[in-house]
């Protein structure tokens, strides 16, 4: 999470460009409040693995609550990590089951499979759990949903009456979410085109040039939902076509790709950051995450 807030990503707070009240500081603050949160998120994937917790009461959801609640407690720049939090949390618990870690190579077929495991066996206290997460963070850009509406305070009961899952509950929004998306599909985007690209970009360029590079291509093939949410399907779509242009010009390895960028992302950041690619970002990170599980360092 450090790593990605400190790349200079078109439309997103980057260490020199602010939204209004939210700033870098308040995501430096956020990440490292977390810290322990994830620790705790492992170390129950440990005890999975070793027949000592059964996977469904590792509480995914209860874990995603406190890190908000503990990113409340550190800055005052409103909502911050809550996607990226979303999807590194079972990232974390799936980690901690994977066995295999030795000489930093990592088994990611196995913890592919975890990581489908710890979702599929998410319950209705799960999902709770994850509404009081979004109580707290407070996030923008929430439409109503047909059924189980975050924004409803009947939800919750409902919820547990139901005895619906979490992962019931982003297959609802998996349409329209690509957050909710990767939970249902196995982290698709994460493993297949962001994780695998990144890597490359690492291997030939500096982290943030690999970083930004990542972004626009994630952006460039999935239209930001964060921003279809806010604006239209329509005008992500429009932004995805220009990270494309930008990334056939170089992006940030040729002159031309990068007044692109520039004029992106004044594009991005104008009406108030209505067009902020924020779920980009989130998957942006995950994708970081596998690159430091498997051994990558800065």
């Amino acid at each position: 999470m450090l790593l990605e807030v400190s790349a200079f990503k078109p439309g997103n707070v980057t260490p020199t460009a602010s939204f209004e009240g939210t700033r870098i500081e308040h995501f430096l603050a956020s990440a490292v409040a977390v810290r322990s949160r994830f620790e705790i998120a492992a170390l129950r994937g440990i005890a999975v693995s070793e027949g000592k917790l059964k996977v469904r009461n590792v509480r995914v959801g209860q874990i995603i609550r406190e890190c908000i609640s503990d990113i409340n407690a550190w800055q005052k720049g409103g909502n911050t990590l809550l996607g990226t939090i979303i999807l590194f949390v079972p990232i974390a618990v799936a980690a901690g089951m994977t066995s295999g870690c030795e000489n930093l190579e990592f088994d990611f077929s196995k913890l592919r499979k975890n990581l489908r495991l710890v979702v599929e066996s998410t319950t209705a206290e799960d999902s709770v759990n994850l509404y009081k997460a979004i109580d707290l963070a407070k996030p923008s850009g929430l439409g109503g949903v047909p059924n189980f509406d975050v924004t409803d305070p009947g939800s919750k009961k409902r919820l547990l009456e139901d005895d619906v899952p979490l992962i019931e509950v982003f297959k609802i929004s998996a349409g329209y979410d690509n957050i909710c998306s990767e939970w249902v599909n196995n982290y698709t985007i994460t493993f297949d085109l962001a994780f695998p690209y990144l890597k490359t970009q690492l291997e030939r360029t500096d982290l943030g040039v690999a970083v930004v590079q990542t972004f626009l291509k994630i952006m460039s093939e999935h239209p930001d939902t964060f921003i279809a949410r806010k604006a239209s399907l329509e005008r992500a779509r429009e932004i995805s076509l220009e990270a494309k242009k930008i990334l056939d010009l170089g992006g940030l390895e040729t002159f031309e790709g990068k007044k692109r960028i520039v004029k992106l992302d004044r594009v991005l950041r104008a009406s108030g950051n209505r067009l902020n690619p924020g779920t980009t970002a989130d998957l942006t990170g995950a994708a970081l995450a596998l690159c430091v599980l498997e051994g990558y360092r800065p």
